[in-house]
This record gives C-alpha cells, structure tokens and sequence, in this order.
C-alpha cells in the first residue's frame, strides 16, 4: 500500500508557511463547516471540534490520507476575539489586550482517512502584552493591518513590539499550527521530516 499522501485541511497562507517548514509534500484543502461556537462550550472545546471537523470535512475526497485540520482562538480569560475583520474593532481588540494576558488555544487533529481514527490536542499559548496607548495601538494597525489575524496582531512581524513575553511550547502555535506537536502525531504515522 503506498504511503498516505500529507493533506491541510486549510486555506490559511499562514497555516500553508508553517507546515512547508518541515519539507514534506503536502496538498491543501477548504473544508466547509460552521465555524460558531456554541452555547457554553468552552474555548478549548471548540478549538478541538473545530480542528477535527475541518479534517472530517475533506476526508471523503482523499482516501488514504493523513489530514492535519487546525483551529484556533485567542481568549481573554473565556471571552473569545475573533478576527477582527475591520480597524475599529482591532483598536478594541488590542486596546482590551493592553497589560493583560491574551491566551491562544490552537486545535490540532490528524487523521488518518484509511481508518477513520484521529488524533486531537490542544495547545495553549500565553502572549503578555505591554500597557499600550492609543497611539501605539494606531501605528501598529497602520503598518501591519492584521485584520484577519485572531487577536489583531502577527507575532511573526511587527506585532512582537506589543508584548512584554510569550510563553509556551512552541512558537509556531502562535502563528497557528503547533509544529512540535504535529511532528510527534506524524512520527506516530511512521512519518518524520528528517526521515522523508
């Protein structure tokens, strides 16, 4: 039997930058699902629904696949910031984030369609910002203008100047897919970067 094909159940570029890092072939896909979360579940929870869903979502079109779906959140306490879509809610957003701790919660799953079985985690990530003024705030959005980035920064640019430190893991978590982590699931695939 020929080895799974590697399959992203994402069309984030982000996501796509992230996963070519390990030098694995790979091929993306959009899964269509309903992203909302729903009445009381907790961020973590969606995050891990959300991941696997988008995996289960493209499993029917690639047989004998290894499909790696991602979500994530960013949170203040349980109070989950979307991406913000727009500059005026950025402002809020990063103006609420200003001294405090911001949590990102990232889903990951991997699946194996030739089983159905999936592996699922979550990942936490602590991004503590420094106390920014509206100025601040201003500049940033009119440089970088991360509107379609959950917490309304990119850490992998200009967005590092917000924050006083970051705790975790694994950097890339922040950026969306836990690298570290992932590797782990697919060596448990008989897969691994340094072995392909």
């Amino acid at each position: 039997m020929p080895a799974p094909a590697l399959v992203l159940a994402s069309t984030s570029p982000y996501r796509r930058q992230l996963l070519e890092r390990l030098g694995l072939p790979f091929t993306s896909a959009a899964p269509d699902i309903d992203e909302r979360r729903r009445p009381g579940e907790s961020p973590q929870v969606l995050v891990l629904r959300l991941a696997e869903a988008k995996a289960r979502a493209i499993a029917p079109t690639h047989p004998n696949a290894l499909v790696i779906g991602s979500d994530q959140v960013a949170c203040i306490e349980d109070d989950v910031l979307g991406k913000p879509g727009d500059r005026a809610i950025a402002v809020g957003q990063l103006e609420r984030a200003s001294g405090r701790t911001v949590v990102f919660q990232t889903g990951l799953c991997l699946l194996d369609t030739s089983s159905g079985h999936a592996q699922t985690l979550v990942e936490p990530y602590r991004v503590h910002f420094r106390r920014l003024d509206r100025r601040q705030i201003e500049a940033y959005l009119d440089r970088e203008q991360p509107f379609d980035c959950a917490g309304s920064f990119k850490s992998e640019g200009l967005g590092i100047a917000l924050f006083e430190r970051l705790e975790g893991d694994d950097p890339n978590t922040l950026i969306g897919l836990p690298l570290i982590r992932l590797i782990s699931l697919l060596e448990s695939k008989g897969i691994h970067p340094l072995s392909a």
